[in-house]
């Protein structure tokens, strides 16, 4: 008997506002490379997110190595994306003495 040989589809998925998902899960490709980047495994990676299947993890770290580039500019648009909500979220709500108010806010509570 023959070893049947077919491509297998990625298992990855971009969402509607383009951020890309692993296996159907929540799990970003951004969380995956940034676990591996830093010396995780699959199986270790897999560990910590366990609706992950060992295969997707594996695929999504072929895709990566394979079109790094590509990758690495899509996770620095997200970064990009990131800030600029950080800074429009900290413009509109200010950081500033946010924990001096919220604790003043639990003594009126119980009082």
């Amino acid at each position: 008997m023959a070893l049947a040989i077919k491509a297998e589809p990625l298992p990855l998925a971009t969402s509607s506002d383009g951020t890309v998902r692993v296996g159907g899960t929540r799990v970003t490709l951004d969380t995956i490379v940034a676990v591996f980047k830093h010396g995780a495994t699959a199986e270790e990676i897999v560990h910590r997110y366990p609706s992950l299947k060992l295969g997707d993890v594996y695929a999504s770290i072929a895709f990566y190595l394979n079109h790094q580039e590509d990758v690495e500019e899509y996770l620095q648009q997200r970064q990009q994306q990131a800030q600029e909500i950080r800074q429009m979220n900290e413009a509109r709500f200010d950081p500033q003495g946010l924990r001096d108010r919220l604790l003043a806010r639990r003594v009126e509570q119980q009082e």
